[in-house]
Order: C-alpha cells, then structure tokens, then sequence
C-alpha cells in the first residue's frame, strides 16, 4: 500500500516521488531505521556494500523478520546488508536475478536473440562472479 522511498537526499527524494507519483511517500535519511517499522520488503538500490565500496549504513532492528531483504548488488553475492538480514532470520535475494533478467530484452535487441534465463545459466554466471 506505501513505497517508502529513502534517499541520502531527502530533495532527491522528494523529486522522485513526485516523478512517478502513487503511493510513494518520502523519508528522510536520518529516520531510515525506523521507517522499516511494518515493512515487507526493503531494497538497497544504491553502490553501498558493492565490492570496494563502504557498506550500507542502517540498522535493521526495525525490520520485521518476516520481510524480505533484497540488494541490486550482486557482487559480492552477499553485502554486508544482506548478511545481516541474513543473520536476523530474513529471507534475502541479491542482484543477481534482476541482471539476468534485465540482460534478455537487451540481448533480444542487440543480437537479436532471445535468451531465456535458466538455472544452468545462472549457475554459469554465479561461477565467474
């Protein structure tokens, strides 16, 4: 019923939300813990945890343990944000899935193939990571 959209800039978020309307509603980065309160899904969308890079900064003691934790990154396969969701008894899913299946329309457009994502070709993928 309600995306809460948080960004390190709280007038980047604002600008997004009123982009794309609906039920999007703005939080300001300094309330992120508590704005997992009641969520069913949180999604780090940003470089933090990507390999080389500083680790995303929140606390998860507000996120149900019933929720889903996911991150676009995919290497590592596993962040530190998904580690520890992880650890707190979350289901998790890294980015991996997302860049497989956003690889097929380009493929399709590029070569002219279409590729369907399997397990034999995630496997593949997951071993060159």
């Amino acid at each position: 019923a309600e995306i809460r959209l948080i960004n390190r800039s709280f007038d980047r978020a604002l600008t997004i939300a009123d982009e794309f309307g609906g039920p999007i509603k703005p939080v300001k980065w300094e309330e992120r813990t508590n704005a997992l309160a009641g969520c069913t899904m949180v999604v780090n969308a940003t470089s933090q945890g990507m390999q080389g890079m500083d680790a995303l900064d929140i606390d998860l003691s507000e996120l149900p343990v019933e929720a889903l934790a996911a991150d676009i990154i995919y290497i590592p396969k596993e962040t530190p944000f998904l580690a520890a969701a992880r650890q707190r008894g979350n289901r998790t899913v890294n980015g991996l899935g997302m860049l497989l299946h956003q690889g097929r329309p380009a493929w399709k457009l590029w070569f002219g193939i279409d590729v369907e994502v399997t397990k034999e070709l995630r496997a593949k993928i997951e071993a060159t990571l």
